[in-house]
């Protein structure tokens, strides 16, 4: 299926490993013009020598506001406009909520969904100005912003940016722009955390996926990364303000 988005400016946060770069792949296969960011420049460096020399690097800490802002400012100077973004980066960090420091929810805050929303607000900006009646905004949040499960702090995260997800996606939809969610399962990669609890305990994460995914497996990055590149597409120019679950059945929810 040709996805019309050949030529299509693509910016990925986290995009040096795992799902995001599994995002950047599947977009630049689409003929996209893909750039990623991470704070890791080795790890973006690796990345772009695998994907290729088609792909644009930006070394940056998205937790800082002064250097998102230079970052899109960056891309746009760079490639002249932007036409989708994709909210990647995150993280978890604490235990339980009794045991876990304010600091550590201020800094999950931080990550997961503050510089959603403020990059997503200045990508907006841009692509309003744009006015090509084409913009996508697509944030990765989780299962676990849906219902309960996982640490406390990324949990209460994930379930903020889904609900912004879905004002931003009123409020801006008549200006041509799109913005949506997924919500993944548990996603399994070389340097995530299930690929940690599989190598710590086997036969405890082989008990995990029969009693918790109905679909028998892990997810993978490629399987958010195709509905990803879905959403971004004119064949989803109906799809606004929702969140999807890519999760092999694993959600407890009804929709």
């Amino acid at each position: 299926m040709d996805l019309q988005l050949q030529g299509k400016h693509v910016l990925v946060t986290g995009g040096s490993k795992g799902i995001g770069k599994a995002i950047a792949k599947e977009f630049l296969e689409e003929g996209a013009r893909v750039s990623i960011a991470a704070r890791n420049l080795n790890d973006l460096e690796k990345t772009k020598e695998e994907l290729g020399q088609g792909i644009s690097i930006y070394q940056t800490d998205i937790t800082n506001a002064d250097e998102r802002e230079k970052l899109m400012q960056s891309f746009v100077n760079e490639h002249g406009s932007i036409d989708v973004l994709i909210n990647n980066a995150g993280g978890s960090k604490g235990a339980n909520i009794t045991d876990t420091e304010m600091d550590l929810f201020y800094d999950t805050l931080e990550l997961n969904y503050f510089s959603a929303v403020h990059l997503s607000k200045l990508a907006t900006e841009h692509m309003r100005k744009n006015n090509s009646n084409s913009g996508s905004i697509i944030n990765i949040t989780s299962i676990y912003g849906r219902e309960s499960g996982g640490k406390p702090t990324y949990n209460n995260a994930k379930s903020a940016l889904i609900s912004f997800t879905k004002a931003l996606a009123d409020e801006v939809v008549a200006d041509g722009v799109r913005v949506n969610s997924i919500a993944p399962g548990s996603i399994l990669h070389e340097t995530g955390n299930w690929q940690k609890r599989i190598e710590a305990d086997p036969e405890g994460m082989k008990q995990f996926v029969k009693r918790e995914i109905p679909g028998g497996r892990f997810g993978t990055p490629e399987e958010i990364a195709n509905v990803a590149v879905f959403l971004a597409s004119e064949k989803a120019s109906w799809v606004v303000g929702t969140s999807i679950n890519v999760d092999g059945g694993q959600s407890k929810m009804n929709f």
